[in-house]
């Protein structure tokens, strides 16, 4: 078995690429074995900010020889009166390099099996790695030099290699050796000798060119230099990964600035550390410290200049934070609202403080539904947004939410207020906390709901390629928040509000109560008419984003039978619930006689159940059965009702036809039957299951 190395050396990579170059490269380069009859073990790609590198391991010598059965022209063309081969079957048989014997006939064509004879990897590498290589994409590819093809960056250097040999190839206007590099300041010119050693010269180099190994150590590191000080180092995945592919010899150094910038808000601090500059903030005892640690590429022992350096543009920075944070605090958070007139929350859907109109009135719907005190969630939806134009947040956007925070703080909001302006952006992402006060559940809610039917009503409907405005998270949130804090919120209820409050209008409304009033009152300007099949098309989004995220837990059939029946957006807890007693079904029985009852039932009867024309006893028998069922007890007690009258449903299909003759008796027995029915809607669809 042979093993190839490719490692292609460029300037510094941009770091968001380099996790997409890992991906195309190992399926550009399995698709490519795979696809020619390559046997293989492994692909591993390994990249620093300049170098790909792929190891495929485990490659045969040649691909496999293939039989090929090719198909000819008719019978009677390829053949004359004689039985002997025709000009065309001549021609047939020279093109594909077999003799007239080799030659059948099939389902009257003549046919011929060939032999792809199989060709050596050397061969194979040598005619489909730039082909691979050309297939990468990425944002802001560009031509350098004089070269047309595009690509990220620069290229400086290319190995190739299988075992011991090279092999020849070209990237763009780079042609491969078997010469590597090492860490910038460290030994240039390295010969590869066999792709089994190319990790460690290159560890000898100082490059470390597993990421995944460079990952840990940058963790491991991280924590050994904080351990110096007695702390602990705080970074996210996000961070990791920025630092990981920013690296080939990650090494630590430990910086400090002024204590007094830990007057400012913590979240701004760390902000500016972690996602501007790149740093791991360091917490001792609990509590922020005014040290960080920079992960530095860099091989010696001075590091005077680095840690200087650093410290100059940190503190730049948080002046920067301070000078802001300072003239937003000269008037309190409540006088901001005014300006939200002027910023557009969406083409067509009016302004930001439009949205907080919104927000409030749906906030109050919600409030008086969980029957909760109204007065702080109101106050909390009325400044939830007012940060959205204050000096600070315009600087650093991703601390929205966090800054009007600690503004309402500072204004002497009180703290649910404050409190629940920070959560009702929460969850922050798919893994992260949702909000833990009231405040932040109701308003979060109602500001995700109003984003999302904004963007339905404007005709912006999420693809796969696509999420206008964070859609699918903000779904998301919503039934996480609903679900973790066990609320009983009526969702769909709440789709048809807002979109009475929204500056929009349905092409049709069945809706002729006080809440088209209210939104005439709202709207000034209807931006645009909207389906009628609106509500229900965000409706439906809800219940897919639900299955999705419950489908980890529960068969996925489960979760559609239980959607079918009755809307799970108007009650999520019962949805759950339904869904737990429904997983736990193990009765084949049951589900053969709820499906029967289905498959008669074209359309429920519209009559009632006449006990006088009952012609045979399990007629009645499953009437006083059906009544047993008590709709009012918990599922599980519900399930087992109706296993336990199940005897009495098959008695009654084994004695009696439905399709009775009589037309009376025969529209009583449906009449029985859609009662049944109704007892098993109560608890899923039982057709989906």
């Amino acid at each position: 078995m042979s093993k190839y190395l490719l490692e292609i050396g460029t300037e510094e990579l941009p770091y968001k690429f380099i996790p997409q170059a890992i991906e195309q490269l190992r399926s550009g380069f399995e698709n490519f074995l795979n696809s020619n009859k390559i046997g293989f073990e492994k692909v591993d790609v390994y990249a620093t900010p300049r170098r790909l590198a792929v190891i495929v391991s485990g490659l045969v010598e040649k691909s496999e020889d293939e039989v090929k059965v090719v198909k000819g022209p008719i019978a009677k063309i390829a053949y004359d009166e004689q039985g002997n081969l025709s000009k065309a079957g001549e021609g047939f048989a020279k093109k594909n390099g077999v003799n007239a014997e080799d030659l059948y006939v099939e389902d009257n064509y003549v046919h011929a099996k060939i032999v792809v004879k199989g060709k050596s990897i050397v061969e194979l590498l040598k005619d489909n790695v730039e082909h691979i290589f050309s297939k990468l994409q990425g944002a802001h590819f560009m031509r350098w030099g004089y070269n047309d093809q595009k690509f990220s960056r620069p290229i400086k250097w290319v190995v190739s290699i299988l075992d011991r040999e090279e092999v020849k190839i070209k990237l763009i206007d780079k042609e491969s050796s078997n010469i590597s590099r090492g860490h910038r300041f460290a030994q240039q010119n390295v010969i590869i000798g066999h792709p089994d050693d190319y990790v460690e010269i290159m560890r000898n180099c100082c490059v470390i060119v597993d990421q995944n190994e460079r990952k840990q150590i940058i963790i491991e590191k991280a924590k050994a230099e904080a351990a110096k000080l007695g702390a602990e180092p705080y970074y996210t995945d996000d961070l990791l990964d920025e630092v990981t592919f920013i690296t080939e010899y990650p090494v630590p150094a430990t910086c400090e600035f002024s204590e007094e910038y830990l007057k400012l808000p913590e979240e701004l601090v760390v902000t500016v550390m972690a996602v501007h500059q790149r740093y791991f903030a360091l917490y001792k005892d609990g509590k922020l410290i005014n040290k960080f640690i920079t992960m530095t590429n860099y091989i010696g022992d001075e590091f005077a200049n680095i840690k200087a350096g650093n410290v100059r543009v940190i503190k730049a920075r948080l002046d920067d934070a301070v000078f802001f944070f300072n003239e937003d605090t000269k008037k309190p958070l409540v006088d901001y609202l005014e300006e939200l007139k002027g910023v557009t929350f969406q083409k067509g859907m009016g302004s930001v403080y439009d949205k907080t109109q919104r927000i409030i009135s749906l906030s109050k719907d919600i409030a008086k539904e969980l029957n909760v005190p109204s007065k702080d969630i109101e106050r909390t939806a009325l400044l939830c947004k007012a940060d959205l134009v204050t000096q600070l947040v315009f600087e650093f956007t991703e601390l929205q939410g966090y800054i009007g925070s600690d503004y309402a703080r500072v204004s002497g909001e009180n703290e649910k207020v404050v409190e629940g302006i920070k959560e009702h952006y929460f969850p922050l992402n798919a893994e992260s906390e949702t909000a833990k006060g009231i405040e932040g559940q109701v308003v979060g809610i109602a500001d995700k709901l109003d984003t999302i039917c904004a963007v339905f009503a404007d005709g912006k409907k999420p693809t796969g390629s696509s999420d206008p405005l964070g859609v699918r998270r903000a779904a998301l949130g919503i039934i996480r928040t609903i679900l973790d804090n066990n609320l009983k919120v009526n969702i769909a209820d709440l789709i048809k509000k807002d979109l009475l409050l929204l500056p929009v209008s349905l092409e049709t409304s069945s809706d002729k109560n006080a809440l088209q009033k209210i939104a005439d009152t709202v709207k000034k300007n209807v931006a645009r008419i909207v389906p009628a099949q609106c509500p229900a098309e965000i409706n439906e989004f809800f219940v897919q984003r639900l299955i999705i995220f419950l489908a980890d837990k529960y068969a996925k059939n489960v979760l559609e039978a239980c959607a079918s029946n009755k809307n799970p957006m108007e009650n999520l807890a019962d949805y759950i619930e339904r869904v737990k007693v429904v997983s736990t079904l193990d009765n084949p029985a049951l589900l053969e006689s709820a499906n029967r009852v289905i498959r008669i039932l074209k359309e429920d009867s519209k009559s009632s159940v006449n006990k006088d024309l009952f012609k045979d006893t399990s007629e009645g028998m499953l009437y006083r059965e059906i009544q047993t069922v008590d709709e009012n007890a918990d599922y599980a007690t519900y399930l087992n009702q109706l296993i336990a009258i199940n005897p009495a449903v098959e008695k009654f299909f084994a004695d009696v036809l439905v399709m009775d003759k009589d037309e009376k008796v025969k529209e009583n027995r449906l009449a029985l039957l859609t009662m049944l029915k109704k007892k098993y809607e109560k608890l899923t669809d039982f057709s989906k299951l």
